[in-house]
C-alpha cells in the first residue's frame, strides 16, 4: 500500500533551515511497527502520522516518533504538522488565524494556524504549567557532561510539559557553541535521570529577551536537535515563574540550530493568572520543501 508523505522545515521561513519533519497526512493502515521503521528510515528528529480523531470536532490524532521511540507530545512536530495539513487543504484555514485541536498522547493540543502568501505560521498552546521535581542536577556534573569547565554553568534544573528536559543555563553564547556531549558522563549521570535530554541556553532571561540554545537527546536517537518546541515552551514556563508580575503573558525569542547550520527561530511564551502559570506556547514558521510516497508490504 502506498502512503503519501511531505517533508517540511519547521521554525524557519527559509528552506533547508529549521528542524526537518516528515508528515504522513493519512496514516490509516500504517502499523506501529511500520511507523517506527519509517521514522528510523527518515532519521529526522521526528516523523508524524496523522489519523482520524476520536472527537470529530478535532483536526486529527497525531502520533509522533523519533528514530528510537514514540513521544506523547513534541513541539516542532505539532507545529509542522498543522502547517502541512493547512497547506494541503486538509484542515480548514480561513483568512486570519484558524484554531485547530490535535489529539496527542498528552491530550488535546490547541494550535493556531495562519496561512498567507508569504508565510505559514503555527503556534501551539498547552493548558498546563511545567512539572518540576524536587531533585536538581548538579551544575558541575552538567558542565562535565557538556565538556565545559564548572564555571560555565550558571544554573541547572529539570522540568517538563510532556517531554522531560534538563535545562542548563550557560554563561555566554561561546560556551553554548563550545559544548560537546560527553557520552560516558551523560550515560553515567543522565541516561536514567528524571530528564535525560539536555537543553542548554544563554541570553536575557527577562520577558522579551532573546535566548540562544542547543539540545542533545541521545536517549531519543537525536544527537542534536535543530529546534526544540517542547523544550522552548517548557523553558518559557519556567522563566515566567520567576517574573514578579502575577498576571500577564511573557514572551521570549529562542534561536537554535545555528551551530548545526540549520538556524531556527522559536517564539515561546507563558501566561500567568493570579501568580500561577496557566499555559505555555511555542510557534514559528514552516516551509514545505518536498513530498513523495512509500510503499509498505502487506502485513508490515
Amino acid at each position: 500500500m502506498r502512503h503519501h508523505f511531505v517533508i517540511a522545515d519547521v521554525f524557519t521561513s527559509t528552506a533547508f533551515g529549521g528542524n526537518q519533519l516528515a508528515v504522513f497526512p493519512d496514516a490509516r493502515g500504517v502499523s506501529d511497527t511500520a511507523m517506527q521503521a519509517l521514522a528510523r528510515e527518515f532519521n529526522f528528529a521526528e516523523t508524524t502520522f496523522v489519523l482520524p480523531p476520536a472527537d470529530p470536532r478535532h483536526a486529527g490524532r497525531i502520533r509522533i516518533f523519533t528514530p528510537k521511540t514514540e513521544l506523547p507530545f513534541a513541539g516542532h512536530p505539532t507545529v509542522g504538522t498543522a502547517a502541512v495539513l493547512g497547506r494541503l487543504g486538509l484542515v480548514e484555514a480561513p483568512p486570519g488565524a484558524a484554531p485547530l485541536v490535535f489529539e496527542e498522547g498528552v491530550g488535546p493540543v490547541a494550535v493556531e494556524l495562519r496561512l498567507d502568501e508569504a508565510d505559514t505560521f503555527a503556534r501551539l498552546t498547552l493548558e498546563t504549567a511545567p512539572e518540576r521535581p524536587t531533585i536538581r542536577p548538579a551544575p558541575a556534573i552538567a558542565a562535565t557532561a557538556l565538556s565545559l569547565p564548572g564555571g560555565a554553568v550558571r544554573d541547572a534544573w529539570f522540568a517538563s510539559v510532556g517531554v522531560p528536559f534538563c535545562f542548563i543555563e550557560l554563561i555566554d553564547a561561546a560556551a553554548v557553541d563550545r559544548a560537546a556531549l560527553d557520552r560516558v558522563v551523560w550515560t553515567a549521570n543522565f541516561a536514567q535521570a528524571w530528564a535525560p535530554n539536555l537543553f542548554l541556553f544563554t541570553g536575557r532571561t527577562q520577558p522579551g529577551g532573546s535566548l540562544y540554545a542547543r539540545m542533545f537527546a541521545p536517549a531519543l536517537g537525536i544527537e542534536e536537535d535543530p529546534a526544540t518546541g517542547s523544550g522552548s515552551a517548557t523553558l518559557a514556563g519556567c522563566l515566567a515563574e520567576r517574573v514578579a508580575d502575577r498576571d500577564g503573558t511573557f514572551t521570549w525569542r529562542i534561536d537554535q540550530g545555528v551551530a548545526m547550520g540549520r538556524p531556527s527561530v522559536l517564539e515561546a511564551a507563558a501566561e500567568k493568572r493570579e501568580g500561577r502559570i496557566v499555559n505555555v506556547k511555542v510557534g514559528g514558521s514552516t516551509v514545505l520543501i518536498g513530498e513523495g510516497s512509500i510503499t509498505l508490504q502487506p502485513g508490515f
